[in-house]
């Protein structure tokens, strides 16, 4: 099987907009790389193989292999015309999905406080400053926090009594950024999927979030990645929450505080960004905490969020 040919330049090729996903065809099956097409999911390793291209099965690698890669998926797709490899596509409605990346490969960069009027409530109500940052406040959230379309985000009442919710637009690093300039910080941008920013508010230590945010399930994530040439501006975009049918949060992203250009250029001034990466820019306005009366979340509940363009999470909260 032929390696592929990373020498193409991006006029051979029109790239297409597409949605890539993490699925499994069945309950015993190993999760895979997938793309929709309609109302399938083509299996991506299974329609390179059929044109000599040696497309991994796994989404991190993929990634890894640069913009040619999507040019050349993007090429297969155009030319199978509906005519897909046998036993390679799915319908979208009997997929497993999971999260685009189901085990990244280092912690998720959170942002907090990055939508003014979240700044806002967050004094009010969780003891932070009043004042907008005047650079990112970051913090991270571990692999294991990790969790897929539909799966549970588990309550753990022995360690908190404050689960809250927190629509986010998620970032993926697509080529290694390390201090780069604001003007080209989103050539490096591989695609976005939405995230869910669980936080468990009464578990803050010492002004650290790590274990606040970053328990097990405190990450859902997805349903899929859409690629960055589909969103050529990721500031335009609606995102909203809701909990069993009411809606508690909705907003725009061009309201962050920090653009998403300036995140990955802050971040990589001394950290280095990876193919992989994963940047969860921040939530706006109408948390739990922030309510008065405050709310939060307990087993049984239904939260819900969507990123406009991308797609939409549903989760039930469970009891651990």
């Amino acid at each position: 099987m032929t390696a592929i040919n990373t020498s193409l330049i991006d006029q051979l090729f029109e790239r297409k907009p597409m949605r890539l996903v993490t699925y499994r065809a069945s309950i015993e099956a190993a999760g895979r790389m997938g793309v929709i097409v309609g109302d399938l999911v083509i299996d991506v390793a299974a329609l390179g193989e059929r044109a000599g291209l040696s497309f991994p099965h796994r989404m991190l690698d993929f990634i890894e292999l640069g913009p040619t890669a999507v040019m050349e998926l993007g090429r297969l797709i155009e030319a199978a015309d509906g005519r897909w490899p046998v036993g390679g596509a799915l319908p979208l409605a009997n997929a497993r999905l999971l999260a685009p990346i189901p085990r990244p490969r280092k912690n998720i960069f959170g942002i907090g406080l990055n939508y003014i009027d979240h700044v806002a409530e967050s004094a009010a109500a969780l003891d932070t400053s009043p004042d907008l940052p005047k650079q990112p406040v970051i913090f991270s959230k571990p692999p294991t926090a990790v969790v897929g379309p539909g799966d549970p985000v588990v309550h753990n009442a022995a360690i908190t009594q404050q689960l809250d919710w927190e629509v986010e637009l998620a970032a993926i690093i697509g080529t290694t950024a390390k201090r780069v300039e604001r003007t080209n910080a989103l050539t490096h941008v591989f695609g976005y999927t939405v995230c869910i920013d669980m936080s468990a508010r009464d578990n803050r230590r010492a002004g650290q979030w790590i274990y606040s945010k970053g328990q097990d399930t405190y990450a859902p994530m997805g349903p899929c990645i859409v690629t960055a040439d589909e969103i050529p501006d990721p500031q335009t975009l609606d995102l909203w929450l809701s909990v069993n049918g009411v809606e508690k949060q909705r907003s725009n992203t061009s309201h962050m505080l920090f653009k998403v250009d300036e995140l990955i250029a802050d971040i990589s001034q001394g950290i280095t960004l990876e193919p992989g990466d994963i940047i969860a820019t921040g939530t706006p306005e109408g948390v739990g905490a922030g309510r008065n009366p405050q709310e939060f979340l307990w087993p049984g509940d239904i939260i819900e969020a969507e990123v406009a363009g991308i797609g939409k999470l549903r989760h039930a909260i469970i009891a651990a």
